[in-house]
């Protein structure tokens, strides 16, 4: 099995080259290391192009990180991508315990554990994660630990397949996760410890979690229309029933065209829903 180790770069000078000596020494078998340098504008450029048996891709400007592993994985070479970031956060020697499930596995990821992950999140971001792996988990009917972990293993064949989708920021590692789950392919999770970053971080919280969150909701209706169709259905559905209830008992009117009106939508999504679903199958 040929390893294509991609490591995507934006001012990375503090960490980008440990990274690096570390999978060199602890990767024992036939790999490739592509390194995108996504526009930096600290010295990460002139310290790669310093480093030797790598395979160096520069971005004239900064593309983002899911465009820097698009960049990549065109290259790549290999039957499987590794990727990891080069800031020092993931420890390389947790690698060969990702290495041990690729031949039973269509994807491997981390779960990351430890103080320096936990310190990461403030309390309204940990809330934002929380619903965002909820909200994945119900899409794809599996219980993901970590939606975003930037340290996994996949097969290149399958991540090809939803080239589309992929967006250029951060949210590369949420849509290819869900995209391999709500396509039954087969995903581990192996805890790994997670270390504090070298460099200051790029990601807004907030921000990025907007992002997912629509980003989610078009993953769902794209393979699991049914998901969100149906659920809001009942949901229409039912207001339509609170609303006679209400008026029967406390007003002692029947708001038929408020009823009526509603019912039919509540309908109406349910067939969409369907319709939709039908396409999905069909287009599989």
């Amino acid at each position: 099995m040929k390893l294509s180790i991609i490591i995507p770069a934006y001012n990375e000078e503090e960490g980008i080259e440990k990274v690096i000596s570390e999978l060199k020494e602890t990767v024992d078998q036939e790999y490739e290391i592509i390194v995108v340098n996504d526009g930096s504008t600290d010295q990460t450029e002139n310290i790669l192009e310093n480093i030797k048996d790598i395979k160096l891709i520069n971005h004239p400007y900064n593309k983002g990180y899911g465009a820097s592993l698009k960049s990549g994985i065109r290259k790549a070479q290999g039957e499987y991508i590794l990727i990891i970031d080069g800031d020092g956060t993931y420890p390389v020697n947790e690698i060969p315990k990702l290495l041990k499930y690729v031949n039973n596995y269509d994807m491997v990821s981390g779960m990351r554990k430890g103080k320096n992950f936990d310190a990461r999140w403030f309390y309204s971001q940990r809330l934002a994660k929380f619903i965002l792996k909820k909200i994945a988990s119900y899409v794809t009917k599996t219980k993901i630990p970590d939606i975003n972990c930037g340290l996994r293993i996949f097969k290149k064949e399958i991540i090809e397949k939803y080239w589309d989708l992929y967006p250029q920021g951060f949210s590369f590692t949420t849509t290819s996760l869900v995209a391999f789950l709500a396509n039954d392919y087969q995903v581990k999770f192996v805890s790994i410890d997670y270390h504090g970053r070298k460099g200051k971080s790029t990601l807004k919280p907030f921000k990025s979690f907007v992002g997912f969150i629509n980003l989610i909701l078009k993953l769902s209706l794209f393979f699991k229309p049914i998901k969100v169709f149906l659920p809001l259905g009942i949901f229409i559905f039912l207001v339509a029933i609170g609303i006679t209830i209400y008026g029967f008992v406390w007003k002692n009117i029947f708001y038929d065209t408020s009823v009526i009106l509603l019912s039919a939508t509540a309908l109406q999504t349910f067939f969409f829903g369907l319709l939709a679903e039908i396409i999905v199958h069909n287009r599989k």
